[in-house]
This record gives structure tokens, C-alpha cells and sequence, in this order.
């Protein structure tokens, strides 16, 4: 396995993350269990979750995910191995806190406290914001719309102050960001600087093949700020293993049982790329799930993959990623599909 430094903090995470979205939706606890097992024996020490998994979203699942986390850390008594991120919910669902601004002191303080209780431990190392409550392009959104009227959101400032008294209390180490832009980043950054307030140490947003708009403003932040990217979705929701060529829908996987909810990845421009990108994977003897997760792997403002699995054979596929090295003519042609075809999939 190989590791980087979480922004400016002193812990090093696993360039593979283990994502968990999956669980208490299409996998069972045994099968999560199977695979935390599995992770943590290949030198994974990074897990991400949330208190909305898990996905699709539902009010019957929600916490679901953090529940069977939390269920094998008391049966494995192995907390101290795993740096555990999770998440606090932005605003819109109903039956989160209401579906109302989620980043009040009284919603974050409940939320942590909710998630500590399901995780079944006294500490999150990272506590990302999962959306903004501010109305900006994300989720699918590749431009920025302003809305003169936008309803009311929290200042960062105040978020910010009390993220600090849960950090101050132990309760959480470090803090986050995820579907964030360059904006809501550089902000957060200089409010922390300006009031001496706990410092964003990464942002989780979508990075793949098919969607690189990370690349336009975030990446250079990521480096220059060292708040750098967990990347989410780098295969697309499974796209990008090539299942899904030729129309095909393998019964049980996501696209066949949730397509509806997730159109982005199955245009004809996203498909279209697909298909280039297979292409090189077969000139060079690689899978194209491989090619994919490498060309993650390898890009400076990455901090960690975020890597999701129904199957063992997916994720030790997914795992063993990390041993794949893409030449510099990869690249190029990766690049040259790219240019032709940029960012099918915001």
C-alpha cells in the first residue's frame, strides 16, 4: 500500500480508501464485514462513510451504513487501525433534522453526537460537510447559476466555531469538505487563517475519467493549500469497469437497480468516452477498471481513492490498483480522449 499525509495533519492515509455506501443497501453487514476484514489485511487504514449511507438515499437506511461500521469495530476491538472519515448531511431531506439548514450549531452538535453513537466510538479522525447549503454547482452541475433571492445559509464562521469546540473536545480530529468548489474552499481556508479557526484538510469530490473538472481550479488549491482531494466515484458508478458497454445492465449491479436515480454516467457522450477508454486498455494489457483507478492514483492533488465494491472480486481488483503504473503514453492517450470529449460526466 502506499500513503499521504491528510492536508497539514500528521496522519497518513492509504492512497486506497475504503468507501462504504453500499453497505445495508446492496451488501449485508457479513459482506461489509468481509471486506473491512479484507482491506485492513491488504494495509488500507482509510474508511468513508456518512450518516446518509446508505445509497440510494432512503429514511429506512439511513445510518445503516455507520451502524455495521460501528457493529465491526466492537466485534473486531481494531478502532485504533482504521482512520474513519464520515459526513454530516447537507439540507433537502426530510427526514434528516428535518431537511432544513443542517450547519446550525444545534444540527451539527446532533449529528456528531448520532454518529459516534452508531460508529460505536468515542472519536471521528475526519468530519466532512457533505454538501453546501449554499446554492452552487454541484452534483452534476458543471456551471454556477446565481440566484439574487437564495434562501439563508450559515457563515462559514460559525460552522467553523463549532467544528472547533467538538475538536477541542476530542470528539473529532480534523475536518473536511465534499462537493465543494473552488469558492467554497478558498473561503473556508482564509476564515480559518483570518480567525485562527480548524483548517480544511480535504475535499471529497467526484474525479474520474469521465468527469475531471476538478482539475480546472480545485487541483492547483489542493496543492498549494495542501487540502487535497479524496476523490469519490473514480469509476464512475461502475461505468468506467466497462460492465455497462453495449447496453448492457448485469442484473444486481447499481445501474440496473438504480439507473433511474443516476443518469449521469449513462449518456451518450459518457458512453462514447467509455468506449476510448477501453480501447487503450486492451492496447495495453489492462483492465479498463485498472487504467481507470490508476490514472486517480497517480495525480499530485490526490490525497486518497475512494474505492467501492459489491463483490470481493471487485474490490481486490479495485485494491490492487495501487501496483499499476501508468506511462507517460498512456497518459498522452488518455489525455487525447479527453480533449475530444471533456467531462461527459460532471
Amino acid at each position: 500500500m502506499k500513503f499521504k499525509k491528510l492536508g497539514d495533519t500528521d496522519l497518513k492515509v492509504s492512497l486506497i480508501c475504503l468507501g462504504t455506501m453500499t453497505w445495508g443497501e446492496q451488501n449485508s453487514q457479513e459482506e461489509a464485514f468481509e471486506q473491512m476484514d479484507y482491506a485492513i489485511n491488504q494495509g488500507v487504514n482509510f474508511f468513508d462513510t456518512a450518516e446518509l449511507y446508505s445509497i440510494p438515499p432512503k429514511e429506512k437506511t439511513f445510518g445503516k451504513t455507520e451502524i455495521i461500521i460501528g457493529n465491526w469495530f466492537k466485534e473486531r476491538n481494531n478502532r485504533e487501525k482504521v482512520i474513519l472519515a464520515t459526513k454530516i448531511s447537507g439540507p433537502g431531506l426530510p427526514w434528516i433534522r428535518g431537511g432544513g439548514l443542517n450547519y446550525t450549531k444545534e444540527n451539527i452538535s446532533k449529528a456528531i453526537e448520532e454518529s459516534l453513537i452508531r460508529l460505536q466510538t468515542d472519536y471521528i479522525d475526519l468530519y466532512q460537510l457533505h454538501w453546501p447549503e449554499r446554492n452552487t454547482n454541484y452534483f452534476g452541475k458543471l456551471g454556477y447559476k446565481h440566484e439574487d433571492k437564495e434562501k439563508e445559509w450559515n457563515s462559514f464562521e460559525s460552522i467553523l466555531r463549532v467544528l472547533k469546540q467538538f475538536i477541542d473536545q476530542g470528539k473529532i480530529r480534523h475536518i473536511g469538505l465534499s462537493n465543494e468548489t473552488a469558492w467554497g474552499l478558498s473561503k473556508f481556508l482564509e476564515i480559518s487563517k483570518s480567525y485562527d479557526l480548524p483548517r480544511l484538510v480535504s475535499v471529497q469530490n467526484p474525479y474520474n475519467l469521465l468527469n475531471r473538472a476538478y482539475e480546472v481550479s480545485l487541483a492547483e488549491i489542493s496543492i498549494r493549500e495542501k487540502s487535497g482531494l479524496l476523490a469519490y466515484s473514480p469509476m464512475a458508478f461502475g461505468v468506467l469497469s466497462g460492465k455497462y458497454r453495449n447496453n448492457q445492465r448485469p442484473k444486481g449491479s447499481r445501474l440496473q437497480l438504480f439507473g433511474d436515480q443516476f443518469p449521469r454516467y449513462v449518456g451518450k457522450m459518457p458512453l462514447l468516452a467509455v468506449e476510448e477508454y477501453f480501447k487503450i486498455a486492451k492496447k495495453h494489457n489492462i483492465s479498463l477498471a485498472q487504467l481507470s483507478l490508476a490514472f486517480v492514483n497517480q495525480q499530485p492533488h490526490v490525497t486518497s481513492n475512494i474505492i467501492g465494491a459489491t463483490t470481493m472480486k471487485q474490490l481486490k481488483e479495485d485494491v490492487e490498483s495501487i501496483n499499476v503504473e501508468l506511462s507517460s503514453e498512456i497518459i498522452n492517450e488518455i489525455d487525447v480522449v479527453h480533449k475530444n470529449n471533456p467531462n461527459p460526466a460532471p
